[in-house]
Order: structure tokens, then C-alpha cells, then sequence
């Protein structure tokens, strides 16, 4: 009888929260691989992603704990250091590391195959692609293919090495927050994952023996707040609410308008040069997320 009652009253509020959770994904984090390129002139890659999460994730559980919130169990801190690890340690490490060697605009547009990477975790936890999802995941290939052939990319192996582990480990851990390894609900799941993966980035940057500039530049310093606030407090909340709220499809489809937005603003603001090759890539690229969305949603 309860769950009768709720029911009315909540369902007119899902599309008001889905629509800025969606806005957020498209835009802000269209934005922000400009930003973490800004903030890597005084920030070290994995010490910028560390200390970015650690401060939104405190922020976040200090937000929470003043409005009478319960911690995450024993259980869900786990999951939020295995997911954590996955997406941030490994994903937005990855993600920073590969812009020291690559454009902002074309690591989005290769970030754009996660939603392929999605379906082919999903084969191992028994989730059947449908044919256009299997020909959408073809088609991307064929587009990452050709983009890595382009000048940017094959001349920074090491950048395609970093963003392909950022691509994999991000799809892993999007997969697994949603079936194996639960997060906590609401913003303690958030707040415990972005606590969880900085620290992972922390102990990274500690090893690997990062030195950032202090006091850093002030374009650095701005970017690095800007990725605090609006890409981890906005955009990375937004995200995970729209992988527990919303479908899968709906979820990844930010990978359609990050990588234009990226790479549009890399151009005009980073003067980052991109080949014609590499545009007529990209467009293979989302061609293919185009395909995978249509059969996840038919």
C-alpha cells in the first residue's frame, strides 16, 4: 500500500531531476577536458584529479552529514573503493595523463567509445547486445581506428596507451556500480566514491613522485576550482544519478555532444589543431554511438 502511494507523487518529479542531470553531463563536461588541460600547467595529472575528488567528495559527505545523512555500511565503502578505483584512478587519471601528450577535443572524441565499451562488460554480466548495438560497436571501431591513425595520435603512443586504459577502466566501473558492486544511495554513494578514487589518485601521484607548482598559475588554480565545483560536484554526481535512474542508453548519451563541445573549444580557446582526417573520424566515432543508442532504445 505504501509503495502505491509514493508512486503518484514521485513520478512527476523524475523528468524536472533527469533533464539538469542530462544538461550537466552535456555540457559541463564538454567543458572540462579544456579545464583539465588549463589546470595542468601547475597541477600534475594525478595530483589534479586527487585532490579535485577529495575536495568534492568532502564537500559532498560534509553537506550530507549536516542534514542528518547516514554514512555508507562497511559494505558500500567497498564498493565506492572498487568503483572508485575503476573511474577515477584509473579513468580521469588516465584521462589527464593522456592530455599531456594529446589535445583536449580529440581525447573527448575518443572517450566517446565508452558507451561501445559498456556493451562489451555487459556481455560478461549476461546482457545480450541487440544488432544495432553490435553494428554500432563495429562502426566506432572502424572510427577509433582511423582516429589513432590521424597525427595527433600516432605521434603520442603514449597518450592512445593512457586513454585507452582511462576508456576501459571508466566502463568497468560504470558497469559494476550498477550490478556487482552497488554505491551507497543519493550523495553518500557520490561522496564515497569521489573520497575513495582520490584517494587511490593520491597514493598514485605519491608514486609516481609528482611535483606541482605552488602557488600555482592563476588560469590553473580557476580551472582546477571549476572541475571541483561543476565537473565533479555537478557534472560526476549528475552522471552517477542518471546510471541509477535512468537507462543505460540515456545515461552514456552524453558521449554524443562532449566530444563537438571539446573539440570546439579546444580550437577556439587552445588553439588545438584538428585534421580534417580526424573530424571525418570523430563523426564515425559518434555514428557508431548514434547506432548503439537507437538499439538500446528500440
Amino acid at each position: 500500500m505504501s509503495s502505491a502511494t509514493l508512486t503518484p507523487s514521485a513520478a512527476p518529479r523524475q523528468p524536472a531531476l533527469l533533464l539538469p542531470a542530462l544538461l550537466a553531463c552535456y555540457l559541463v563536461w564538454g567543458s572540462t577536458y579544456l579545464a583539465i588541460r588549463y589546470a595542468l600547467v601547475s597541477l600534475p595529472p594525478f595530483f589534479q584529479m586527487g585532490t579535485r575528488f577529495l575536495a568534492a567528495g568532502g564537500l559532498l559527505m560534509a553537506w550530507l552529514l549536516l542534514r542528518g545523512g547516514a554514512l555508507p555500511t562497511l559494505r558500500e565503502w567497498r564498493n565506492a573503493l572498487v568503483v572508485g578505483t575503476l573511474m577515477l584512478g584509473g579513468g580521469m587519471g588516465l584521462v589527464a595523463s593522456a592530455e599531456q601528450h594529446i589535445g583536449s577535443g580529440l581525447i573527448a572524441a575518443f572517450i566517446a567509445v565508452v558507451p561501445m565499451l559498456v556493451c562489451a562488460w555487459g556481455l560478461l554480466f549476461g546482457q545480450r547486445p541487440s544488432r544495432l548495438e553490435l553494428a554500432g560497436m563495429a562502426v566506432g571501431l572502424m572510427g577509433v581506428l582511423l582516429l589513432v591513425r590521424g597525427a595527433s595520435f600516432s605521434a603520442a603512443p603514449m597518450g592512445i596507451a593512457c586513454i585507452a586504459g582511462a576508456t576501459t577502466a571508466w566502463s568497468l566501473g560504470s558497469v559494476l556500480s550498477t550490478t556487482r558492486t552497488p554505491l551507497a544511495a543519493g550523495a553518500a554513494g557520490f561522496a564515497s566514491e569521489m573520497l575513495c578514487g582520490g584517494a587511490v589518485l593520491m597514493l598514485l601521484s605519491l608514486a609516481l613522485g609528482e611535483q606541482p607548482a605552488w602557488p600555482p598559475q592563476p588560469a590553473a588554480a580557476a580551472a582546477w576550482a571549476y572541475l571541483v565545483v561543476f565537473g565533479s560536484l555537478i557534472a560526476f554526481s549528475a552522471y552517477l544519478y542518471l546510471l541509477a535512474h535512468a537507462t543505460p542508453a540515456m545515461a552514456t548519451s552524453y558521449a554524443f555532444v562532449n566530444p563537438v563541445i571539446a573539440l570546439l573549444l579546444g580550437v577556439f580557446f587552445a588553439q588545438e589543431v584538428v585534421t580534417h582526417g580526424e573530424w571525418l573520424a570523430c563523426g564515425v566515432i559518434l555514428l557508431g554511438v548514434v547506432l548503439i543508442f537507437r538499439g538500446k532504445t528500440a
